[in-house]
């Protein structure tokens, strides 16, 4: 057992070595590339941040200058209201009428004439001509929105077609000094505001700008699709409202398509908000690319330290095995194949103290090929030589534990090193092994040993060259006594003897 130990022991550094060295270059691989996929994260997190800002401040540039343009068309639409209740706008000339009423309301192309209508829905008044052509709007959301709601304050309508042209119209109520109905002022914005006003703008095709009532009511969106203008996102299952919350941003399948997008909206309290959407796909596309050129180079140095790692790790265990070979060569008598003296002093040694630790016995065989001499001399060393290989068989055949040591001690002697065991038990291996010897040899040419048997338990004080010396002395007894026997040493009292 304990020559198995050792040659464990002795090859157990470079095992571990190798060990060591592929689980520290797996950790390693895995430690940078954990450092990689963060940092790659960190610029996927850093890419959409920066799209998240560039989407929010286009967001809130086109909301500011909607925001303005419905400002200054609804002081228009206010000065109107208000000047209707001057007592001299009924007994005023036509041509008078206008210029009071319209002298300081917004023009532009894009902003339709403000008309007035009364209480019945007729129309009564138009900025564009002195004798406008009898309509009655009655019938209009923002007409009933005023004439039922009188807080209703700036009403602006869902998209509709107004006078020939796609827009939204913006309205007031009129109400006399006592609160009462007297009708509502509107004027229109057409959507050709806000196609010249997407079209200054440098978008990517696939980028979309929404701009939407209170309500969630899609009033104009780019791309332009007329069936998508007027839908009402509440009417969506799919798209709640927490997707997009003031000043918020959403990664995802957006209301209209299935475009996975960035959307951010705008932070401010106009009438009208704007969600900004860009495709996730060009967000990312950058980092994309970085990321594969990254994790590529990641992925060849990875498997080059794997590679070169396996490579390392099996030129450690040849050493290894060759150092196993050179120490097993070192320690092992080249003719009988059993360990030798340098060995077992080495093993006894270790024995011995193991023994005084743990308060158990030692025994050891001392064993010797009788008439040895002469028949080296009449057979030749050839012969001898075989002899002695026959006794190192019967001896390895006759001690099978892990623990034991079988050595070849010097010329024709050997050596068994018995941890553990008891004098008697060791009288009946070194008996074991005379009779296999015996047995073994033929007719014409017997050969046998004589065996000294010593055990006893160690203590303080004690060297093991006593034990040595007990069963060398009982071998020398048993050769004097005739030889092809076995003899059990006697030892002081202080030691445990069979």
């Amino acid at each position: 057992m304990l020559s198995g130990w050792r040659e464990v022991m002795a090859r157990r550094p470079w095992r571990i070595s190798a060990k060591l060295l592929i689980v520290s270059s797996v950790v390693t691989v895995i430690g940078f590339s954990a450092i990689c996929v963060n940092v790659m994260l960190d610029m996927r997190r850093g890419e959409e941040a920066l799209a998240r800002q560039t989407l929010e401040n286009l967001a809130t540039t086109i909301e500011a200058d909607i925001s303005r343009n419905i400002d200054v068309y609804d002081l228009s639409l206010k000065a109107v209201a208000s000047n209707m209740l001057l007592p001299e706008i009924g007994t005023v000339s036509k041509p008078i009428r206008q210029l009071i009423l319209f002298d300081h309301a917004t023009t532009a192309r894009h902003f339709g004439a403000i008309q007035v209508f009364d209480a019945e829905g007729r129309l009564t008044i138009d900025a564009s001509t002195l004798d406008p052509v009898p309509e009655n709007r009655s019938d209009e959301d923002y007409f009933r929105v005023h004439r039922d709601n009188p807080g209703a304050g700036l009403f602006i309508s869902r998209p509709t077609l107004f006078r020939g042209a796609y827009s939204i119209v913006l309205s007031r109520r009129i109400s006399d000094t006592d609160g009462g109905f007297m009708g509502v002022v509107a004027g229109s914005i057409r959507f050709s505001y806000f196609h010249e006003l997407f079209e200054r703008l440098s978008l990517e095709p696939e980028d979309t700008i929404t701009v939407l009532r209170r309500d969630r009511t899609i009033m104009m969106r780019r791309p332009f699709d007329l069936d998508v203008i007027g839908t009402n996102l509440s009417e969506r299952q799919r798209w709640k409202a927490n997707n997009l919350r003031i000043g918020s941003s959403f990664a995802g399948q957006g209301p209209i398509d299935e475009t996975p997008r960035l959307y951010v909206r705008s932070n401010g309290a106009s009438p009208l908000f704007v969600v900004a959407g860009k495709p996730l796909d060009v967000v990312f596309a950058l980092w994309r690319t970085e990321a594969l050129r990254i994790g590529a180079v990641v992925l060849v140095l990875a498997l080059f330290v794997l590679g070169s790692t396996i490579v390392l790790a099996r030129e450690i265990g040849r050493r290894a095995e060759a150092e196993r070979k050179l120490e097993e060569m070192a320690t092992t008598d080249a003719l009988t194949g059993l360990r030798n003296r340098r060995k077992f002093d080495s093993v006894i040694d270790v024995e011995w103290r193991r023994a005084m630790r743990q308060q158990t016995s030692v025994a050891l065989l001392m064993i010797d090929a009788d008439h040895f001499k002469a028949y080296n001399d009449t057979f030749g060393h050839q012969a001898g030589d075989q002899v002695l290989v026959g006794i190192a068989i019967c001896i390895s055949d006759s001690v099978r534990r892990a623990g034991d040591c079988a050595a070849r001690y010097g010329g024709e002697e050997f050596a068994v090193l018995l941890p553990n065991t008891s004098a008697t038990d060791a009288f009946k291996i070194a008996e074991t092994i005379r009779c296999k010897v015996q047995g073994w040899s033929d007719d014409q040419t017997t050969s046998t040993v004589s065996c000294g048997i010593a055990s006893l338990v160690p203590t303080a004080g004690l060297d093991w060259s006593i034990l040595v010396n007990a069963a060398d002395k009982a071998l020398y007894a048993a050769k004097a006594g005739g030889r092809n026997q076995s003899v059990v040493a006697s030892l002081p009292k202080l030691s445990l003897v069979a």
